[in-house]
C-alpha cells in the first residue's frame, strides 16, 4: 500500500472539486480541485527538474496558497520538504543549504541574488522564485506541466519533511519527519479534536513550522474543510472572520491581542466551537479572561518539532488552565526523576515520549540522535514537567535554554556566538524574560572586555551597536529586546553560567 502522506490527505478532499479549500483576504477562493491540479503541475515540474524521491526541496517564501501547493507537490512527488522562515538571513541560510543540500531552493525575488550565490556554494542545482502574491518563475515553469500526477509510492518510514530546530550547541539540527510520523499525528488530532463536516478553520499561523503547516493544514485538508487563509495574524481581521469560522488555532500572543480589543466578545465567537493554543505557555490569566469574555475554554496542547503533538486537553472533558492536558492516543509519555526512576504525581522530572509520531532522527547527526533516545525508545524532549493524579501534564520549564517568543523558538547559543565575536565583548549570555505579549522577551547580558589592569578597553560596545550587527545576521524575532551590561556573569562551581540567576536579576526588565 502507498503510504504517501498526500494519499491520506487527498482522501479527505470533498467529492465536489468546487468546494473551497483556501479563502483569501480578497474573498478569492482556491477550490480543492484547484489545489489538486496545481500540486500535480508542480509535482510534474519537480520531476522534470531531475529531482528524485528523497531529494530535498527548500522554500523560503511568504505564506501564500502557492506555498502550500509547493509543499503538497513535494510530498506527492516523494520529495522531502524543507520550510524556512522568511526572516532568516545569510548566516542562517548558508548553513541550511550546505547541510541539507536540496535539489531545489525556492526563494522570494528580492533574495534571488543571495540565493544564487549561496546555492552555487552549496551545490544546489536549481533556484526558482515565488513572490508574495503567488507569482514567479516557479509558477511560470509549472504552468505548462500536466495537471495529473500519481503520488509516488512511499513507505511510512520514508522522509516527508526536515525542519531545523537549533540546539544549545549552536548548530541547528534537522528533525526528520516521515510520512508515517505526519500521518499518525494528522489522524490523531483530526479525531481527538472532533473535526466534522462544515468546519471552517481560521488560519492565521505562518506555514514554516509544525503548528501552521502540519497541525492546522493537515487537520483542515484531512477534513475537507475551508480555511480562511490569512497571511498573518491581525486582530481586526480575526474579529471580522471569527463569526464565519468554527475552529481557530493560535499562539498565546494571538489570544492576548484579541482580549486587548474591546470589540471582542461572545457575539464574535457565536459560531466557534474550538479555540486551540500552543507553541508557547498560555498564562492562566489569559486562559481565565478568555473564558469570561468569549464563553469558550481554550484547549491548550503540547508538542514540538520532533514529533508534532504529544498531549492535549480533552475536547469533551475538562480543560485545565495551566496544564497541557493528557497524552494523546498512541503517545506514551513518562516523567523521569533525576535518578532515572518514574516521578511520582506532582513531582517535576524530565519529559520523555514515544510513539509513531516521534521523528526519525536528526539529519546527518546519527550520534546526536542516539543521545536523544533512551534504550527503550523514548525521546528526551528536554522539557521538565509533572503529572497530577489524573494524568494532566504541566510544563514547568526547559532543561535546555530555549527561549520561546511569540510562539517562535530562539536558541541562545546561536546569538551568544555572534555577540561574543564582536569587538570589545568578553562574553555574553542570552536569556528569556517574562513578557505579557510575547511570552518571553529575548534578552542579552554582556560583559565588556577589560585590559590587564582591569580597565575598560578602547572599544566599548553599546546596546544599539550590538543590535545593529545582529539585525544584519539574524531573523528579527531572535534580536534581543534589551542588552544589559554587567562586570561578570554568575557561575557555579563547575564554571557553568547560572542563567537562572540572571533571569532572577533582570526579571523586572522583561515587561
Amino acid at each position: 500500500m502507498n503510504r504517501n502522506l498526500y494519499q491520506l490527505l487527498s482522501a479527505g478532499f470533498p467529492k465536489n472539486p468546487a468546494a473551497p479549500c483556501m479563502i483569501l483576504a480578497d474573498r478569492r477562493a482556491w477550490t480543492y480541485g484547484d489545489i489538486a491540479r496545481a500540486s500535480a503541475r508542480m509535482a510534474n515540474l519537480l520531476v522534470a527538474l531531475g529531482l528524485k524521491p528523497g531529494d530535498r526541496v527548500a522554500a523560503q517564501v511568504e505564506k501564500t496558497p502557492e506555498a502550500l501547493v509547493l509543499y503538497l507537490a513535494a510530498i506527492r512527488a516523494g520529495l522531502v520538504f524543507l520550510p524556512l522562515n522568511p526572516a532568516y538571513q545569510r548566516h542562517e541560510l548558508e548553513y541550511f543549504l550546505e547541510d541539507a543540500r536540496p535539489g531545489l531552493f525556492v526563494c522570494r525575488p528580492p533574495q534571488r541574488a543571495l540565493a544564487d550565490e549561496l546555492a552555487a556554494c552549496a551545490g544546489v542545482p536549481h533556484v526558482l522564485e515565488l513572490d508574495d502574491a503567488g507569482r514567479g518563475s516557479l509558477i511560470a515553469a509549472a504552468a505548462a506541466q500536466p495537471d495529473a500526477f500519481k503520488a509516488v509510492p512511499r513507505r511510512s518510514s520514508d522522509l516527508a519533511a526536515i525542519l531545523y530546530t537549533s540546539g544549545t550547541t549552536g548548530r541547528s539540527k534537522g528533525a526528520m519527519l516521515s510520512h508515517g510520523n505526519l500521518a499518525h499525528n494528522a489522524k490523531t488530532l483530526h479525531g481527538y479534536w472532533q473535526f466534522r463536516p462544515g468546519d471552517v478553520l481560521l488560519h492565521m499561523l505562518p506555514i514554516f513550522h509544525v503548528h501552521g503547516l502540519f497541525v492546522a493544514c493537515h487537520c483542515a485538508l484531512l477534513n475537507g474543510s475551508a480555511m480562511f487563509f490569512e497571511p498573518k495574524f491581525d486582530a481586526a481581521r480575526a474579529l471580522a472572520l471569527l463569526p464565519q469560522s468554527t475552529v481557530f488555532m493560535g499562539v498565546p500572543t494571538y489570544y492576548v491581542r484579541l482580549l486587548q480589543d474591546p470589540a471582542f466578545g461572545r457575539d464574535t465567537c457565536r459560531r466557534m466551537r474550538l479555540f486551540i493554543s500552543g507553541s508557547a505557555p498560555l498564562l492562566k490569566e489569559t486562559f481565565d479572561d478568555f473564558k469570561i469574555r468569549s464563553g469558550h475554554t481554550i484547549l491548550e496542547r503540547y508538542g514540538m518539532t520532533e514529533g508534532g503533538m504529544f498531549t492535549s486537553n480533552p475536547y469533551a472533558g475538562e480543560r485545565r488552565g495551566g496544564t497541557v492536558g493528557l497524552p494523546l492516543p498512541g503517545t506514551d509519555l513518562r516523567i523521569v526523576s533525576a535518578d532515572g526512576t518514574a516521578a511520582r504525581p506532582g513531582v517535576i522530572g524530565r519529559i520523555q515520549v514515544r510513539g509513531d509520531n516521534v521523528f526519525v532522527g536528526y539529519w546527518g547527526m546519527s550520534e546526536k540522535t542516539r543521545e536523544e533516545f533512551t534504550a527503550d525508545g523514548f525521546f528526551e524532549t528536554g522539557d521538565m514537567g509533572s503529572r497530577d493524579t489524573e494524568g494532566y501534564v504541566t510544563i514547568s520549564g526547559r532543561s535546555k535554554d530555549l527561549v520561546i517568543t511569540g510562539g517562535l523558538n530562539v536558541y541562545p547559543k546561536e546569538i551568544e556566538e555572534l555577540i561574543d565575536a564582536m569587538p570589545g565583548v568578553a562574553e555574553s549570555a542570552v536569556i528569556g524574560l517574562p513578557h505579557p505579549d510575547f511570552g518571553e522577551a529575548v534578552t542579552a547580558v554582556v560583559v565588556r572586555k577589560k585590559d590587564g589592569a582591569g580597565n575598560a578597553t578602547a572599544q566599548q560596545p553599546t546596546e544599539s551597536a550590538i543590535i545593529a550587527v545582529l539585525k544584519a545576521e539574524l531573523a528579527n524575532f531572535k534580536i534581543p529586546k534589551r542588552i544589559h551590561f554587567v562586570d561578570d556573569l554568575p557561575r557555579n562551581a563547575m564554571g557553568k553560567v547560572q542563567k537562572n540567576v540572571l533571569r532572577n536579576a533582570f526579571v523586572s526588565h522583561g515587561r
